[in-house]
């Protein structure tokens, strides 16, 4: 028969291991003295969005900037605004302070000149203190929408069209002329449908904002793609979710209109990574680095 464990040796034992696993329980999510990886999907020009895969929890930083830490499976999530300069630094740093980095050439976007004519001089040039105080108050509720930063990590399934069916009548970034007025860039891709065409959620996510009425845009939803990726659907005849959804890829989102500044049914489809404006266009087919 099998000696009994002498009960002081027992309680020594149990007390090691619980200090074993405290002491893993508050370790970082990847080890002090790994070197990190950073592997990096996507398309390096002015507009585009890169999806990276590191150490769990990793520092992530651009151009010397912190912006965050990887998931806990390693994803990141980098946009390259449509003003981006020629070359990025993207680097990833462990926590034992290994640092691994990339710098990556970008590439210059084809952008064009949109005149378009006809639009009411309210919607080009707005007139009036009640309108003016309407449209600065909206200003403020999207921008809390943008600012929008869930640490998900929904962004690295690809992102789909939200139309089936569409005629590109509008590019991401070209110079905007509106009834003889320059005005800034175009920040959205403009995709025309029918009036009441079903929008399609092009990647799973969290509706940060949605509203109706709203002097420029019509409808308007925001979703949150994660880690402050955010897609907005402009122009919409029909909400068909709310603030706080949580949402599939192919879920439908809303329909298409010609609500706010606009001339014809049409989805204007605008992406930003913090404050980067980025071409959702690019991101199509990207996936997150294996």
């Amino acid at each position: 028969m099998a000696r009994a464990e002498p009960l002081t040796r027992r309680i020594a034992r149990r007390t090691l291991l619980g200090a074993l696993a405290a002491g893993l329980a508050a370790a970082p999510t990847h080890a002090a003295g790994r070197d990190p990886i950073l592997r990096l999907a996507g398309r390096p020009r002015q507009g585009g969005t890169l999806i990276g895969r590191t150490l769990p929890g990793a520092g992530i930083a651009v151009d010397g900037i912190a912006v965050g830490q990887a998931s806990p499976r390693g994803l990141f999530v980098v946009g390259l605004d449509r003003d981006s300069p020629a070359e990025v630094v993207i680097s990833v740093s462990s926590a034992g302070g290994r640092v691994r980095e990339r710098r990556l050439a970008v590439a210059p976007g084809d952008f064009d000149i949109q005149r378009i004519d006809g639009l009411p001089p309210q919607q080009v040039k707005p007139q009036g203190e009640a309108l003016l105080a309407r449209i600065a108050a909206e200003a403020e509720r999207k921008a809390r929408g943008w600012s929008s930063q869930d640490e998900t990590e929904d962004f690295a399934v690809g992102f789909t069209r939200p139309l089936r069916r569409f005629r590109l009548s509008g590019r991401f970034g070209g110079q905007r002329i509106l009834n003889g007025e320059p005005m800034p860039p175009h920040y959205g891709v403009d995709l025309a449908a029918p009036a009441g065409t079903p929008i399609l959620a092009p990647a799973p996510g969290r509706v940060c904002f949605a509203e109706t009425g709203l002097h420029y845009e019509g409808g308007l939803t925001m979703i949150d793609h994660g880690q402050g990726l955010i897609t907005a659907y402009l122009h919409q005849s029909a909400l068909r979710v709310r603030e706080g959804d949580v949402i599939a890829r192919g879920q439908v989102i809303g329909a298409v209109g010609q609500e706010g500044r606009a001339t014809g049914p049409h989805l204007c489809w605008r992406m930003k990574w913090r404050d980067r404006r980025l071409d959702p266009m690019l991101l199509l087919g990207v996936r997150a680095p294996a």
